[in-house]
This record gives C-alpha cells, structure tokens and sequence, in this order.
C-alpha cells in the first residue's frame, strides 16, 4: 500500500496539471520555492495541514481532494 504522503503527491501533480499549472506556477502562488513543490509531489515532503489546506486554495480545489 502507497503511503499517504505519495498518494498526496500524486493527486497534487495530477490536479496542477489538469489546471495546466507548472511547479512553478504553484510555487508562486503559495511564495515557496519551486522545489517544495516538487518535493511534495514526490512524497519526499510530509506536508501540514496548513500546507494542505494553502495548497488546496492555490488550486481551487477543496483540501480533501489533495488528502
């Protein structure tokens, strides 16, 4: 079984690109560096829920999309 952290990485990716977002986009908007991101979808990052939550509101999504 995949561990939750890259189940959230993977539905990251996979909701910034439908939203034809980069990584950078993201960064962008959420004022974090490009690799956080990356490393989010990656599973290398254990987000917060706060991070979660600013994530979701980055993409328009609501949080348990991501979770």
């Amino acid at each position: 079984m995949e561990s939750e952290i890259i189940q959230f990485g993977k539905k990251l990716r996979k909701i910034r690109l439908k939203k034809e977002l980069s990584q950078g986009d993201v960064a962008k908007i959420l004022g974090v560096h490009r690799t956080y991101i990356s490393g989010l979808e990656r599973g290398v990052r254990n987000p917060s829920l706060l991070t979660i939550q600013k994530t979701a509101k980055a993409l328009g999504v609501n949080p348990k999309d991501l979770i």
